[in-house]
């Protein structure tokens, strides 16, 4: 299997580097991506950086946002008010290089070797090209870039020329206002992709230049938010800038020298941003431009934090996966951005593109709870526990937005920045009332995989307490005695506004048994203890007696089965199909009750889950990028191993093959931290939340091993998989916690310091379940049913 598409192999195999040999223009908007580099603060499109303008280049700082009010064509009470739209924050990788009077670019200029490379050991992007100038000479240019992580608004440019003669050179280093250039509005053409604003967003308050150095200040029209940059530039003579040109939309600092032959021709710019809420005072811009100066470091400084954060990254995040050099490489790939997507991003949310791109308008959705949070806890806990700290501090908007759904407790956004709705559509918005779910699973995770005893106190009991109150008003118990949850959309999106969904109550019942189990938070009475047991204990469960399967809601197994004649041309559907259309028919975009038995696996039987997943897999065309991964996990499980390859395949090829068509507005952040739960929680088997962890192995034919590590109560515990062997390895420390894992149903003390090896019998391979004919096994998709 080649790096991209097979018949391309644009990729060489390198295992720590994304590299691309020629340049291809087509692809840059994709390759914008997938060469971006971020520390979940900030982060900057691998767009060139010299000569050509990119397809859509830019800068961004996590939660820096612009809001505009929501028109609706039809209003109605409780409607989204305010839009939130990620801003792009001025540019400054920007060089334009003039060699004896010729700009260097790569449409027009002839290019004799061509290289750039995203590093994931050191986080560096590099791009080394030779180009033939018309005045005869050979030019080397190279440009190599990085993020703080120390100083996590930093960004660091170096650009080097050397030449085989004698040339006069030119050299331009501008910093663009992306943000108010004029750029289409993709949105229009197809929803999963960024709106723009029509009007000047970023309106200056601070603009000094000289000598080189730079400090600038905007803000928002709307939401005043503040950002503030200061650019020093240095070159390695005692020549100095030619001239610095202050602009509100185009800075620059340009050098004019004779670059002799053998020559090296070096210039470093250093770039600090810092952002702020919105003030009064007169001197607002230039304070801030004054802050942002005063944390600029130099370049060498920002290239050596970056180093050492992933030298220290990959001691303790890194998958190794053996004999699939490819697959390894993709799947660093994807480690990479998660790091790039979380490593600093403080406390706030995690965008859907991380700050990759404006894609999902840098939202922060239930994916960071229920895809990222896995992969942090377990990783990162620290940085866990900042994501969820920053829903603890939109619990104020959260109950406010409950008020005005008519419920009690909080109901978070589905969709926001600010912790308020942005969310125009509630069909597959509003109504998706799992998202509260979703945070108190994360928080008792956290809580359980950390043993942070002060978590609960602090946030965790508020978190699991609001959002219990919010599902006891929101459902009821009907006259069959079972509690009921009306009127809500799950995780499949092509299904919406039903009666009783089975993630959504299989979800809402862990939640209610969660909050019941805090003591001691205040507020909480005996008596609405008691109501959140019984709503737990009598939730409806949908379950179809003539096919002895869940139904993913109360009407679901009454729909029209969808044609799967339908050609593949017509995927993704929502681009080509009403919303009504697809609500009446059988079909699925992503995993939704294969989802409630992954993370609820304790609630299901064996048999339950094998014939759900045989039912539901044929029926999920995939059109959802949170769905391969999830197919894959549950794949796995039940030892359909073939299958689980394939979707995890799928999943971990996502942004390198922009199989969805979309990666140009960003990396999908949450399919990546699918990818983590793939290989840990699907092909390693692991499950938690229960008395402990629990390991059942399916390693994949072909693979000769697999390894990671997981930060368990504060211990760093190696696991080491191979066909017949599991092998945990528990570091000598300080912490004499006890510590035992569960592999296959037989408990595993792990000693300190010590290998502890557990034998793997094979697994047979399951038949598949049988269904009535009228139930399709032919055309698109069919990727699960049977194959193991």
């Amino acid at each position: 299997m080649a790096l991209i598409n097979s018949d391309r192999r644009r990729f060489p195999c390198e295992p720590w580097q994304l590299v691309e040999t020629s340049h291809e223009s087509d692809d840059d908007g994709t390759l914008e991506t997938l060469m971006a580099l971020g520390n979940g603060h900030l982060g900057i499109r691998g767009s060139h950086s010299l000569g050509d303008e990119g397809v859509l280049p830019g800068t961004f700082i996590n939660g820096f946002h612009e809001t505009w009010e929501i028109k609706h064509a039809e209003n109605a009470f409780g409607f989204a008010r305010a839009g939130q739209r990620i801003v792009y924050v001025p540019d400054a990788a920007n060089f334009t290089v003039s060699i004896d009077g010729e700009i260097l670019t790569l449409d027009e200029s002839t290019v004799l070797d061509y290289r750039r490379s995203v590093d994931f050991s050191t986080g560096i992007c590099q791009c080394e090209v030779t180009w033939a100038a018309r005045s005869g000479a050979t030019v080397t240019t190279v440009v190599r870039r990085a993020v703080g992580f120390d100083s996590r608004g930093s960004l660091g440019v170096e650009l080097r020329i050397t030449a085989d003669r004698e040339v006069y050179a030119d050299v331009r280093s501008d910093i663009v206002n992306r943000q108010d250039k004029p750029v289409e509005d993709q949105s229009a053409h197809d929803p999963r992709r960024p709106g723009r604003h029509a009007d000047r967003i970023l309106v200056p308050l601070h603009l000094h230049g000289s000598d080189g150095s730079l400090r600038l200040a905007w803000e928002t029209a709307a939401s005043r938010q503040r950002v503030a940059m200061a650019v020093e530039h240095s070159i390695n003579a005692e020549q100095q800038p030619f001239e610095t040109v202050v602009d509100q939309d185009e800075s620059s600092v340009r050098y004019v020298l004779a670059l002799g032959e053998g020559e090296e021709f070096v210039l470093q710019e250093s770039v600090s941003y810092v952002t702020a809420g919105a003030s009064a005072a007169p001197d607002r811009g230039e304070t801030l431009a004054m802050e942002a100066q005063a944390a600029l470091v130099s370049v060498d400084a920002i290239f050596a934090q970056s180093a050492a954060h992933y030298a220290q990254y990959w001691a303790t995040a890194d998958i190794a996966v053996g004999g699939e050099p490819e697959l390894q490489q993709a799947i660093r790939w994807n480690l990479f951005a998660l790091a790039q997507a979380t490593a600093r991003a403080g406390v706030s949310g995690i965008p859907a593109k991380g700050v990759s791109g404006s894609g999902y308008e840098g939202h922060y959705f239930w994916d960071q709870e229920i895809y990222l949070l896995p992969y942090l806890t377990y990783t990162n806990p620290i940085a866990a526990r900042q994501v969820l700290e920053s829903r603890h501090r939109m619990l104020p908007a959260a109950r406010r937005r409950a008020t005005e759904l008519s419920v009690d407790g909080a109901l978070f956004a589905w969709r926001t920045i600010n912790g308020l709705e942005a969310s125009a559509y509630y069909a597959a918005g509003t109504a998706q009332f799992h998202i509260n779910a979703a945070i108190a699973f994360a928080a008792h995770r956290y809580e359980w995989a950390t043993g942070d005893a002060s978590f609960r106190q602090e946030m965790g009991a508020d978190l699991l307490v609001e959002t219990a109150r919010m599902w006891v008003s929101l459902g009821f118990f009907g006259k069959d005695g079972l509690f009921h949850i009306h009127g809500v959309t799950g995780p499949d999106e092509y299904t919406a506004v039903v009666n009783d969904n089975l993630y959504t109550n299989v979800m809402a019942r862990f939640n209610l048994r969660a909050a019941a189990a805090v003591e001691g938070h205040p507020g909480v009475t005996d008596t609405e203890r008691q109501v959140w047991k019984q709503a737990a204990d009598r939730m409806s469960v949908p379950f179809d007696e003539h096919l002895q399967v869940h139904s993913q809601d109360n009407d679901f197994m009454t729909l029209e089965p969808w044609d799967w004649s339908t050609p593949r041309s017509q995927y993704p559907l929502l681009l080509h199909f009403h919303p009504l259309v697809i609500y009446r028919h059988q079909v699925l975009k992503q995993a939704d009750a294969v989802l409630a038995m992954f993370l609820q696996w304790q609630d299901f039987t064996d048999e339950e889950k094998q014939r759900a997943f045989d039912f539901y897999d044929p029926i999920t065309t995939g059109d959802s990028t949170l769905s391969a991964c999830v197919q894959g996990i549950m794949a796995a499980e039940l030892g359909y191993t073939h299958t689980a390859l394939k979707h995890f395949t799928e999943a971990l090829f996502i942004d390198l093959d922009n199989s969805h068509g979309n990666t140009i507005d960003g990396v999908h952040v949450a399919s990546t931290g699918g990818i983590w739960s793939s290989l840990v929680c699907g092909f390693a088997g692991m499950r938690d939340q229960g008395e402990m962890l629990h390991f059942d192995p399916r390693l994949p034919a072909g693979w000769s091993s697999l390894s990671f590590k997981l930060s368990v109560r504060g211990v760093m515990l190696s696991v080491d998989l191979v066909a017949d062997a599991i092998t945990f390895t528990r570091p000598v420390s300080n912490d004499g916690t006890a510590l035992a894992v569960n592999v296959r149903g037989t408990v595993v003390e792990l000693p300190m310091g010590e290998q502890t090896a557990v034998a793997l019998a094979p697994v047979p391979i399951p038949t598949p379940s049988i269904f009535p004919s009228s139930f399709p096994t032919t055309g698109f998709p069919v990727i699960g049913q049977g194959l193991s």
